[in-house]
């Protein structure tokens, strides 16, 4: 949702008016509203990957979208149709189309999803956060994922003012996503459990917490400022010397902000774009890549510990990381949502 946020702010920039439409669940539920967006709820639900009685009600639903959003479209005095990936992309795209009004998709990874696969017909553009084969210019523009405003203007000094970190302390992030990552907390928390030797963040996902807690005995050692989530990511990621994360689309706040990391791939992420996301990072030489299997509490602490003996490298790998970002993805998403609609 933060991404399609950044275009919002950036197409509002422009003078233009945004509305969203929206499943009304999922993590990205009331960040609409709290932004101060119109929003219209169509109920959807993704389709099991086994046979079951739900999926003749997605298909349903599915069916009812398209004139439903038709009907929002109308009401809203669209122009055009930005779609953000996910299953509802899919019907409101096509509805888009069927309704004379170019339709913009965003891709978020370096796999491109089945809701955008099945879409793209039906777009004028399609802004890809990396290059995907088979899928070329003019349609399809590689324009990076889109970060908004703060991440952009991070600061290390704003960043260790908010999380009370010292000047001259170095300082270990550890980020496993909004819903954690059980490898990398298992072995962080295990490596860690009688003190780092240096300021630790482990944001391991509020539904983690209790297993975290249970493999470090209790409340966090010292040193040691565990969490379930923090709203200010980007300041965490600017107070941080060293990054370890999965490689979703956080890799492009870590560009942005140009932090060196060590990136543990989800392994069962579709088609494993996860690994090709973070293969974007490894060979700009900005990170990393440490395969899921071998995430344990003795690798990852060796590999820790390796990097921040040379904090010369860890420079050269941050310069490398803000070298590759794409900071202006969401001005670039909104040229093409306003030509389009030229």
């Amino acid at each position: 949702m933060k991404p399609a946020l950044a275009v919002a702010d950036a197409l509002r920039a422009r003078g233009a008016t945004v509305s969203f439409i929206g499943t009304g669940r999922g993590a990205g539920d009331g960040l609409v509203r709290a932004a101060g967006l119109d929003e219209d709820v169509l109920p959807m639900q993704g389709f099991r990957r086994s046979l079951s009685p739900a999926n003749l009600r997605t298909v349903w639903m599915t069916l009812t979208a398209v004139p439903r959003a038709m009907g929002i479209l109308r009401r809203r005095r669209a122009d055009a149709v930005v779609g953000g990936g996910g299953y509802l992309a899919g019907p409101v795209a096509l509805a888009g189309w069927m309704s004379r009004r170019p339709v913009v998709l965003t891709e978020a990874d370096s796999h491109m999803g089945l809701a955008n696969r099945l879409a793209a017909p039906f777009a004028r553009r399609v802004a890809m956060a990396f290059p995907v084969a088979g899928r070329a210019e003019p349609k399809f523009q590689v324009t990076g994922r889109p970060v908004g405003p703060e991440v952009v203007s991070a600061s290390r000094e704003a960043g260790r003012r908010a999380l009370g970190i010292g000047p001259d302390e170095t300082c270990v992030l550890v980020a496993g996503g909004s819903q954690g990552a059980r490898s990398i907390n298992t072995a962080v928390a295990t490596a860690y459990r009688d003190g780092p030797p240096f300021p630790l963040i482990h944001l391991a996902g509020e539904r983690n917490l209790a297993d975290v807690r249970a493999i470090l005995g209790g409340d966090p050692p010292r040193g040691y400022d565990l969490r379930g989530y923090l709203t200010g990511f980007h300041d965490a990621v600017a107070a941080a010397d060293l990054v370890v994360s999965r490689a979703g689309g956080s890799v492009f706040e870590l560009a942005a902000i140009g932090r060196p990391a060590v990136l543990v791939p989800y392994p069962h992420a579709t088609a494993d774009h996860q690994t090709g996301n973070a293969r974007w990072l490894v060979d700009a030489d900005a990170a990393i890549l440490l395969p899921d299997a071998d995430c344990t509490a003795e690798r990852i602490s060796a590999v820790i510990a390796d990097l921040l003996a040379d904090p010369g490298r860890l420079v050269r790998m941050g310069e490398n990381a803000r070298a590759v970002a794409r900071p202006d993805a969401a001005e670039r998403i909104a040229d093409l949502v306003l030509e389009a609609v030229r």
